[in-house]
């Protein structure tokens, strides 16, 4: 009936803040509330999936504002995911879902499972001396944007990430592929064409970068996301590969948003997130959840500070 927390026991804010994203998603607790249920007390206490369903019980049974996560976080812990430590969020949340995965054991569910989140994309490799082409099918769970063009120009808005990452990039110089035709290393045109959407989408935008000297250090360019987006008017036909039917469903409405503050050495994390039985938004910062306005979501658009 409302929006509970989840306590930070050590540097567990971007834990919590994919935990609450998991959770509000009902066709993903659609399925968690289906697994199987590990016979062995010692097989409950390494089970991810299992030790998720307990905590989504406690949030929803329980009268307090926030709960504490610490009996998931110790399961975390035996399949050595490290505690009290400084995480990224796409890297646990891979970590999360490999785990999820792996530790289902109904195969209806496993599907299912991938169904909710797996991208699949064509990817086209062409020689550019003897035209010889290669072409593979591949599969995601995140769809990663670089915030930069090819020329490392800032790119303004999401749909100009969306198009950047289905452009065709020429490898050329250190970049150069085999060739089996040509016997030797010749320039390529690589392209990805988009062949299937999943119905809970999940894009990361990577405002991580190295420079030269591989040091890390954030984007805090400002970049602008829509609260609904339609791949049909983004992508050209060139860049799908698929039928018309499938089309039909490539529109989204934005559900959530995993938000980053500080620097790449250190931050602190939270979620937005829109509830969709209420159609309202909410900020959930670790223990302290409130309710609030899509112009509190664009913060998350990045500026040199945040008002969360």
């Amino acid at each position: 009936t409302e929006a509970i927390g989840l306590y930070n026991i050590g540097q567990t804010c971007c834990l919590n803040s994919l935990l609450q994203v998991f959770f509000m998603n009902t066709h993903f607790t659609g399925i968690l509330r289906r697994i199987t249920v590990p016979p062995s007390a010692s097989q409950k206490r390494r089970s991810v999936p299992y030790q998720m369903l307990l905590l989504l019980e406690k949030m929803q049974s329980g009268k307090q504002k926030a709960v504490c996560p610490k009996a998931l976080a110790y399961c975390l812990l035996q399949h050595r995911v490290k505690l009290f430590v400084q995480y990224d969020a796409v890297q646990l949340l891979l970590t999360l879902w490999n785990l999820i995965k792996v530790q289902m054991t109904n195969s209806e569910l496993i599907e299912k499972l991938s169904d909710l989140y797996t991208i699949w994309v064509k990817e086209y490799m062409i020689c550019q001396e003897c035209s010889f082409e290669t072409k593979r099918n591949s599969n995601m769970v995140i769809l990663p944007l670089s915030m930069l063009d090819s020329s490392c120009h800032l790119l303004k808005t999401l749909e100009e990430c969306l198009q950047c990452f289905f452009c065709p990039e020429e490898l050329t110089g250190h970049n150069i592929c085999f060739c089996e035709q040509c016997g030797k290393k010749t320039p390529f045109m690589q392209s990805m064409k988009l062949a299937h959407l999943p119905q809970t989408l999940i894009l990361h935008l990577k405002r991580f970068c190295f420079r030269k000297s591989t040091s890390t250090y954030k984007l805090c360019h400002y970049l602008s996301f829509p609260q609904d987006l339609d791949f049909n008017a983004i992508l050209t036909e060139e860049q799908c590969q698929t039928d018309a039917s499938e089309k039909t469903s490539w529109q989204y409405e934005l559900f959530a948003v995993v938000a980053h503050s500080g620097s790449a050495d250190c931050g602190h994390y939270c979620a937005y997130i829109r509830s969709i039985t209420e159609c309202k938004w909410y900020c959930f910062d670790d223990s302290e959840v409130c309710q609030v306005l899509w112009d509190d979501v664009k913060c998350t658009y990045g500026h040199s500070d945040f008002h969360w």
